[in-house]
């Protein structure tokens, strides 16, 4: 049964949700304030896009480790501790080195490692069943408000005042953050055990990355999340850069279509967790998958002298789904995994996002590279998408 002592869910709901927004800086605020670095160091600002598989890779040292953290020290405890590591590790930036830019990115990944699983783990004990999709769906609308903050919050600080102040202005955002979540520690981690010293974390780890092995159904969701991650991260990358040089799209204007579409992506968070409330999970999941792989197949189609309305459309329908699909099945992972084991099956399912994500874009990049194009590369998020659909219809309740 659910927790019902203590703030409401939805005021927990509305925390968690902050961490989110404040988290995704481990990601975005390098990449947003590349030219001026880039121009003060004397490095291509191509280079930026490193700084997404140095910040997954930080992540995927620290995420299998989460459900140890969240047994010891609680899940507000973790999420605290989650945000000041990445707030620290995005302040490294400003000392204006090329090594301090890849410690920037490793150590603010390090500290969104078990952000998630922290996250669900106190959401699971609190979420009635019949309202869970929806409650993890808008905690998760936080990533895509947090790209929004920090793409927009960053580069008007970083060019008002220098781009140190941008670095700085989201690396506070999340110590600040960290602090206001203290007057929930209390009572939603009351679950903690400060004593517990059954395993070594090591062994924790592993046993949390077991769960991939053992239990089926998780198995099943860790691949659509992979698959699903693949359209996801290539929408955020691709889109604007593909507008650009394929279309002849003004940038600003490519930028603004991006956004659209992150909005898009937060209205089908709630929709599709609406759905899968009344319907169940399962199904509304694989129409998310196969709405993603038919968007995708659209950018991979699209080119020159395409009406405006058409890329638009496009970009609404990947954001609703290659974006609208995380919080939905973070909440039936929850609802699958091990009793008491809901942040360690969140955490193996992050260490495999986190894997696909560190070889995905390596593998789209190179594509592009070999055909001179975008078609291709898009193609793979099409076969992407087709298996999880595949994996999706597989499973069994």
């Amino acid at each position: 049964m659910p927790e019902t002592r203590g703030p409401s869910i939805w005021l927990v709901m509305l925390a968690l949700l902050g961490t989110h927004l404040a988290g995704m800086g481990a990601f975005l605020t390098l990449p947003v304030l590349a030219p001026p670095i880039a121009a003060e160091l004397g490095i291509p600002a191509s280079l930026a896009g490193f700084n997404t598989s140095l910040a997954y890779g930080g992540a995927l040292l620290s995420g299998p480790f989460a459900q140890g953290l969240l047994r010891r020290h609680g899940g507000i405890r973790v999420s605290q501790g989650c945000l000041v590591v990445i707030g620290i590790g995005i302040a490294l930036a400003v000392l204006g080195h090329p090594l301090a830019l890849i410690a920037s990115a490793v150590v603010a990944g390090i500290g969104h490692g078990p952000l998630t699983p922290a996250g669900s783990h106190v959401l699971a004990a609190r979420t009635p069943d019949r309202i869970r999709s929806l409650i993890f769906s808008l905690k998760q609308t936080g990533v895509p408000a947090g790209a929004m903050l920090v793409a927009a919050v960053a580069p008007l600080v970083g060019s008002a005042f220098g781009w140190r102040a941008g670095v700085l202005t989201i690396a506070g955002f999340a110590l600040l953050l960290a602090l206001a979540l203290q007057p929930l520690r209390a009572t939603l981690d009351a679950d903690r055990d400060p004593g517990a010293t059954a395993e070594s974390p090591w062994r924790e780890a592993l046993a949390s990355l077991a769960l991939l092995r053992t239990e089926r159904r998780l198995r099943a969701l860790t691949i659509t999340a992979c698959c699903l991650g693949i359209g996801q991260f290539a929408f955020f990358t691709f889109f604007v850069v593909w507008q650009v040089e394929t279309l002849r799209t003004p940038l600003v204007e490519a930028g603004a279509r991006l956004a659209l579409g992150q909005v898009a992506g937060i209205a089908g968070r709630i929709l599709w967790a609406l759905a899968a409330d009344r319907f169940g999970a399962r199904p509304v999941l694989c129409l998310l998958s196969a709405g993603a792989g038919l968007a995708a197949l659209g950018l991979a189609l699209g080119g020159p002298g395409w009406p405006a309305v058409a890329v638009i459309g496009l970009g609404l329908a990947m954001g609703a789904t290659a974006v609208g699909w995380t919080g939905l099945l973070l909440a039936e992972i929850a609802r699958v995994a091990p009793r008491g084991r809901v942040g360690g099956a969140t955490s193996a399912m992050g260490f495999a996002m986190g894997l696909t994500l560190l070889v995905a874009p390596s593998a789209m990049s190179l594509t592009i590279q070999a055909t001179g194009g975008y078609a291709a590369a898009f193609g793979l998020c099409v076969a992407a998408a087709a298996l999880a659909f595949l994996v999706l219809r597989a499973m069994r309740d």
